[in-house]
């Protein structure tokens, strides 16, 4: 599903799969988690690609799957930035090494991603010392400097230890980090959820900030849709592994098709007293990726489901303006 731009996507993905295999079973087969099945998008550069749905949902392990930080089982993986193309899919060790300089990652938890025993400067340092990527101590210290003050650090900063730090300044410490090598994607995985509500605003500003002053393409991993919502421009909505809706933001949230995602949107707290309890309630937990139901994956939830919901799984399907769906009664429900 490419979008209305004719760019080249920075990261294509097609029919990607990617399991884990668990011990145990007995003398039977060896269960298979099936974490991301069949999942097709077009991630166009320069944008801010959102990819929202429930704890379990195999969000994260799709991000890293692009970075290639997980095997992947099945399916065509490339990325292109006009200068350098990786087949991710089958990319050799010695190219993974300087496809890492092109992508990196924001981790979720700004306390358990900084190594306390050093300073500042080392943790931002370290991805350039690691890749070679500056050829002298003065060149990486420059480079330190320059993402620090991007970050809102400044040279005091750098000199200190993780442990003199709030949690919003330890996450734009996580994100100099990630941008020291000058990447060109970056997945942020749940990388204001650790974070009080008025630091959330900050670092998504911060985020927005940078990526407009560095043109990078961001995969920004979230189960909240108001913080999707503040900052994407397009959005994907995952469920149980497998993409059952995507489109434009604005027009996501002005028209969901997907009864998932209607659920959540749902959910969303509003400040109107006359929206309050008509949220559409999602009965039941997820089904486990080991033994996920026939059909239509989100079936045992659904309140529409009918039998060729229980019998086939939905295609995701264009309904015009890039939005796209998953649901063989999308059309009915929006009558």
């Amino acid at each position: 599903m490419s979008g209305k731009n004719n760019k080249t996507p920075l990261i294509s993905v097609k029919d990607l799969a990617v399991h884990f295999g668990l011990r145990g079973g007995g003398f039977g087969k060896r269960p298979v988690v099936r974490a991301v099945e069949g999942v097709n998008i077009d991630i166009a550069p320069g944008s801010f690609f959102g990819l929202v749905g429930e704890s379990g949902s195999g969000k994260t392990t799709l991000g890293r799957a692009l970075l290639r930080a997980v095997p992947i089982t099945r399916g065509e993986l490339t990325y292109d930035d006009g200068e350098k193309r990786y087949d991710l899919a089958t990319i050799k060790k010695a190219e993974l090494k300087e496809y890492r300089s092109r992508a990196q990652l924001i981790f979720q938890d700004p306390y358990a991603a900084l190594s306390p025993r050093m300073t500042v400067r080392d943790i931002i340092a370290e991805p350039l010392e690691v890749m070679g990527l500056t050829d002298s101590r003065e060149e990486t210290d420059e480079r330190v400097r320059e993402i620090a003050a991007k970050c809102r650090l400044n040279l005091e900063h750098l000199r200190r230890f993780p442990h003199a730090f709030s949690g919003g300044q330890r996450q734009r410490i996580s994100i100099a980090r990630a941008l020291v090598s000058r990447p060109k994607f970056v997945v942020a995985d749940e990388s204001v959820a650790a974070l009080d509500v008025s630091i959330q605003a900050d670092v998504l500003n911060l985020l927005k900030e940078i990526q407009q002053e560095m043109g990078l393409t961001f995969l920004f991993i979230s189960h909240d849709l108001s913080v999707v919502a503040h900052i994407c421009s397009q959005v994907a909505v995952m469920y149980l592994g497998r993409l059952v809706e995507t489109a434009p933001t604005r027009q996501l949230f002005a028209a969901p098709k997907h009864p998932y995602t209607k659920a959540l949107l749902s959910a969303i707290p509003s400040l109107d007293p006359d929206d309050r309890g008509k949220a559409q309630k999602l009965e039941g937990e997820i089904p486990s990726p080991t033994n996920p139901p026939p059909g239509c994956k989100f079936q045992t939830r659904c309140p529409f489901a009918i039998d060729i919901c229980r019998k086939e799984e939905p295609k995701l399907d264009t309904t015009g303006n890039d939005h796209n769906v998953a649901c063989h009664r999308w059309q009915e429900l929006m009558e």
